[in-house]
């Protein structure tokens, strides 16, 4: 009997230059990177992950972030700033993905080990979305998003909310459609630490976790998560910034619930 083939997992980093908390964030100098380069390459080291890509904008703004993926070597797509699940359809249409990994660009410390167990959640069946998001046991920045393409389409066609377009998995995650999700949670509740890039204060402590960890393992992007968490027990890093996780989206409902004038 022959087997079925097997999926096409592609990853998929959104990311654009307009920020509004922290406008060109995705090209800040991380160890000599820009941060965008930083966490692909971090994204590279996944054994599952087949492809590799960027999901940017068309707008002009984003031209220098088209340019430096460009420059490095690192496929890029371009499609609609604001219906980014438009955006993020059309570019996991375009690398013929079967199993999607979403990521955000404002996470450079992405652990590898994440990525691959989301896709191995993913791949033993029984939902069509996976994820370690709700409720978050890991710290904000290693949020991981696995997803069959069939359920990317299915929220393409029917998510109508602005805050489902904008955010691209909300309906997915819901059960919209009737669709499956399922949640991954860690061994201990880390889910307090922020090691995300929303703000610039925010890239200050990750620039301080980066070079405490690469002093240690000798290279840039070699460390884990578990480095990381040593790093922050020998206290050599700057603190933290006090901000709530998913700002963003928490705004996008906020926006939502407001009447109309």
């Amino acid at each position: 009997m022959s087997r079925s083939p097997a999926p096409h997992r592609v990853a998929i980093i959104q990311a654009r230059m307009s920020s509004t908390r922290f406008p060109g964030k995705v090209l800040a100098d991380l160890a000599g990177l820009p941060m965008i380069v930083f966490m692909v390459r971090r994204v590279q080291q996944a054994a599952r992950v087949d492809q590799l890509l960027v999901a940017t904008s068309l707008d002009p703004s984003d031209d220098a972030l088209a340019a430096t993926l460009a420059a490095h070597g690192i496929p890029c797509f371009r499609g609609s700033l604001d219906d980014v699940l438009d955006r993020f359809t059309s570019a996991a249409r375009q690398a013929g993905a079967d199993h999607v990994v979403r990521l955000t660009g404002d996470c450079p410390l992405m652990d590898a080990d994440l990525v691959d167990r989301g896709l191995a959640e993913l791949a033993a069946g029984g939902a069509d979305y996976v994820a370690n998001v709700a409720p978050p046991t890991y710290p904000d920045g290693l949020d991981v998003e696995c997803f069959t393409m069939a359920a990317l389409e299915t929220a393409w066609r029917e998510a109508r909310l602005p805050s489902e377009r904008e955010h691209v998995t909300p309906f997915i995650r819901n059960g919209g459609a009737g669709l499956k999700a399922r949640n991954w949670s860690g061994a201990a509740d880390l889910s307090t630490l922020r090691w995300t890039v929303d703000h610039r204060e925010d890239l200050e402590h990750v620039r301080s976790l980066v070079d405490a960890c690469a002093g240690a393992v000798g290279r840039v992007t070699g460390f884990d998560r578990f480095d990381l968490l040593r790093a922050l027990e020998r206290g050599r890093v700057a603190p933290p910034a006090d901000h709530a996780r998913n700002e963003g989206y928490a705004q996008s409902l906020a926006a939502e619930a407001r009447p109309a004038p």
